[in-house]
């Protein structure tokens, strides 16, 4: 469905951007693909890799609707990736991370529909369910204001969500974090809980998962893939297992374990073989949609009551051997 297409990535040069842009042009044929983002340097470098004729880049903030309207002109798809996403930061710098995630997701819905764009999907994180920090807040406000989007434009322009966890080696994410002091000569480990879990998704899973929820979609839902849970003592052990592991503390705004599906939304949530999908609370632009089945002819059925897809009850957990072959 990408070949002869205009696709635009915002805040295409982060870990997303550069795997989606490398996957889409290894396997497909695509008119144009623009990245959108507003670090020159960051846009020069990744040029120089991947310098496609396809290849467009635009220098712009999510921020500014007006430049968001020059960039969306014959665009077909949109994948929003832009967001402020570190936790420290956004608790000292609140308003910056509103304007961005929040108010820049807005500029992102009107652009798309004034620009007649098809298909919109944007990236969420599991931090926007049941969120207990402000960057987990304006994910979640994200989240609600695309499904929204598809009243605003009466499902002339269709837009989805993609919800997952932190991608294994992506910037912030632990694995970095980890090998940066084991270069470093650390004797131990700093663990922040023994009783932390989180979700384990690489980046190429996430892109593919992404693309192929533009097939199934018919807007309005908000997607979840099935992915392996893993301890951070066992991830640890994997990268270092003769080095000894210390306690740190849990930090501020930091949950115990990750929730992509709340329990509140069971009466939502639907489960498919290798995902799940939270229907919208209510449908006014299409109320002939029928979610059960997805676009792609894929047929799920509704989860029990009390559901919550949890990364520590997930019935899916690598072992110290599984963690070492992904990373």
């Amino acid at each position: 469905m990408f070949n002869d297409k205009v696709i635009l990535i915002t805040g295409g040069t982060g870990s997303f951007g550069k795997k989606c842009v490398e996957i889409m042009l290894e396997s497909y044929k695509p008119k144009k693909i623009i990245v959108f983002s507003r670090d020159e340097l960051k846009q020069f470098e990744m040029s120089q890799r991947y310098n496609d004729p396809c290849m467009r880049y635009f220098i712009g903030d999510v921020r500014d609707k007006n430049r968001l309207l020059q960039a969306f002109n014959g665009v077909d798809y949109v994948i929003h990736a832009a967001a402020l996403k570190q936790v420290p930061i956004a608790e000292y710098n609140p308003t910056e991370c509103i304007n961005t995630n929040i108010n820049g997701a807005i500029n992102v819905i009107e652009a798309c529909i004034e620009r007649g764009v098809k298909k919109v999907i944007a990236l969420s994180t599991d931090k926007a369910a049941s969120p207990i920090n402000l960057y987990g807040a304006t994910k979640l406000a994200s989240d609600k204001l695309f499904v929204a989007g598809n009243h605003l434009s009466g499902g002339t322009t269709q837009f989805s969500v993609v919800r997952y966890g932190n991608v294994v080696g992506s910037r912030g994410s632990v694995v970095p974090f980890f090998q940066k002091i084991l270069d470093e000569g650390a004797k131990s480990l700093p663990i922040t809980d023994t009783e932390m879990t989180r979700f384990w998704l690489r980046l190429e899973d996430g892109v593919g998962f992404v693309l192929k929820s533009f097939q199934r979609m018919f807007g309005g839902e908000l997607f979840v893939p099935k992915i392996p849970s893993v301890r951070i003592t066992d991830l640890a052990r994997a990268m270092a297992p003769n080095l000894d592991q210390h306690l740190i503390g849990i930090r501020p705004g930091e949950k115990i374990h990750e929730v992509m599906c709340p329990k509140d939304t069971d009466y939502m949530t639907l489960e498919f073989d290798d995902h799940f999908v939270i229907k919208p609370s209510f449908q006014l632009f299409n109320k002939d949609i029928d979610y059960v089945t997805n676009k792609l002819g894929q047929v799920g059925k509704p989860v029990e009551r009390g559901f919550e897809y949890n990364s520590g009850i997930n019935p899916h957990f690598l072992n110290c051997e599984e963690i070492s072959q992904s990373i």
